[in-house]
């Protein structure tokens, strides 16, 4: 039987920043997707940081001094952002998104009602929907979590029903995603887990291990 991690399993909560803490004390990974929706309806309108002029900031967005969204951006809040984090060029960050402090959301990526913790990375044309994404993440470019599936009906993780109809997935500590890598609704991925490019990954997957691609090549002379 599949045990599902718990966000202490996934995550170092005491290493979170204090104020994104409570979000993590649930017992599945995706009720912290419910805390999330709780924490953005608090957000006030507070942009100390930097705005570039061409970038499009709506609605109560917490931009933390030191944090910076950058030329032609679309961040639509509410959203909080925190100390050093940083919305790329031509990135969307929408839906309730929390980037924690380091966090970066890069060239033409979107996030929409995810949690990204500490210096969690989507650098390039990557794609997180109603996800919880652990520190230190990296996603390699293209990298999508989907969040709906293609049937009717709640998404379940290791046949339990979460209850939701969107949940794409959450990635533990230090989780390394290749290129191009799809992760499927209700996925769930172990600290320090390393994802081969062009994976799809669908399932609860545990720490510290490689998850590895193998695909049939056929070099043939040309004619």
């Amino acid at each position: 039987m599949t045990t599902i991690p718990t966000p202490r399993q996934l995550f170092n909560v005491e290493q979170v920043e204090a104020v994104l803490r409570p979000l993590l004390a649930v017992e599945r990974p995706w009720q912290i997707l419910g805390r999330l929706d709780e924490f953005v309806a608090t957000i006030h309108d507070d942009r100390q940081g930097e705005i570039h002029p061409s970038a499009v900031v709506t609605g109560p967005v917490y931009l933390a001094a030191g944090a910076s969204i950058g030329p032609f951006a679309l961040v639509e809040g509410p959203a909080w952002i925190g100390v050093g984090a940083r919305v790329g060029h031509a990135a969307y960050v929408r839906g309730g998104a929390v980037l924690g402090p380091g966090a970066k959301v890069g060239h033409c990526s979107e996030v929409k009602r995810s949690l990204l913790l500490n210096d969690a990375k989507a650098p390039h044309f990557n794609y997180l929907g109603d996800a919880v994404v652990g520190r230190g993440v990296n996603l390699g470019a293209g990298v999508k979590l989907a969040n709906f599936p293609a049937f009717e009906g709640t998404i379940a993780v290791a046949g339990e029903d979460t209850g939701l109809r969107k949940f794409s997935a959450a990635l533990g500590d230090d989780v390394s995603v290749g290129c191009n890598a799809v992760l499927s609704p209700g996925t769930i991925v172990g600290a320090r887990t390393v994802v081969y490019g062009g994976a799809v990954l669908r399932g609860v997957y545990a720490p510290d291990m490689v998850v590895k691609v193998r695909q049939g090549l056929e070099p043939t002379p040309r004619h």
